[in-house]
């Protein structure tokens, strides 16, 4: 597929996350034909259906929403959970009239957690995704352990595995966008 837009979401604001690097890795490992944009959910207010405006940190979403053609999700675990910036920007996209920004995309979602990664937050990510009316790659799944030397003192992903994982998935979704598109 020539040209596919994939906006890339990640759900933990610090500067250092390991849910930021799987994005910037895959940034770097883009397969030819893709390019991924990294959006900036830092300076999004909580949802409000009271403000009298969408403010301009919304509006830049909304603009690299309607610009994507697709999306990959990098959800950390909170509390066995979604992340609420994760949460929230979906929330906010998902206000647009009929879902516009959102339904029949196609996204793909990857983690970096302790333990079992972040499994638990992606399956509670996938029920979100559901009514969002996104089309999810099944396989591969990306679930990374933050803490079994995955990343170098930098914050840079080492993992072999995980690296070769994250170039499959993003194949597969590169892949799931074309069956969509025709």
């Amino acid at each position: 597929m020539s040209g596919l837009k994939v906006l890339a979401l990640c759900g933990s604001l610090r500067a250092k996350s390991t849910n930021k690097a799987l994005v910037e890795y895959a940034i770097e490992h883009a397969p030819e034909g893709m390019q991924i944009e990294l959006a900036d959910l830092s300076e999004l207010p909580f949802y409000n259906a009271d403000l009298p405006a969408k403010p301009a940190a919304v509006e830049r979403l909304l603009a690299q929403f309607a610009k994507a053609d697709a999306l990959l999700l990098a959800c950390p675990e909170y509390n066995y959970s979604i992340a609420p910036a994760l949460k929230n920007a979906l929330d906010w996209v998902s206000r647009e009239p009929n879902n516009e920004l959102m339904a029949g995309k196609v996204a793909a979602i990857m983690g970096s957690g302790g333990g079992m990664g972040t499994s638990r937050a992606q399956y509670h990510l996938r029920q979100v995704c559901v009514f969002l009316d996104l089309h999810l790659v099944n396989k591969p799944e990306v679930f990374c352990n933050a803490f079994a030397n995955t990343f170098d003192s930098d914050g840079k992903l080492t993992d072999e595995r995980i690296q070769s994982l994250i170039v499959q998935q993003l194949a597969a979704l590169q892949e799931l966008a074309l069956r969509f598109k025709n």
